[in-house]
């Protein structure tokens, strides 16, 4: 991992067309700007590992059976 200083209105570009901000520093928080092509995804960690648990609780609670009766085939 690279570990940066940046003060407000600094940046660190990451290759060449992602570009993070610091647009405030307050206390023991800092708030970033990413500008980003759309085609790629900017998530929060934590919305990133809910998102995958939850996707992951779906898989494995889904049975062929309640499949089939899900889709009325049962």
């Amino acid at each position: 991992m690279l570990s940066l200083t940046r003060k407000k209105g600094e940046s660190v570009i990451i290759g060449d067309d992602i570009e993070i901000v610091v647009v405030d520093v307050s206390g023991d928080k800092v708030r970033l700007g990413i500008k980003a092509p759309d085609n790629i995804s900017v998530l929060r960690a934590e919305l990133k590992q809910t998102a995958q648990q939850n996707k992951d609780s779906a898989a494995g609670s889904m049975t062929p059976d309640a499949l089939a009766q899900l889709l009325g085939k049962k």
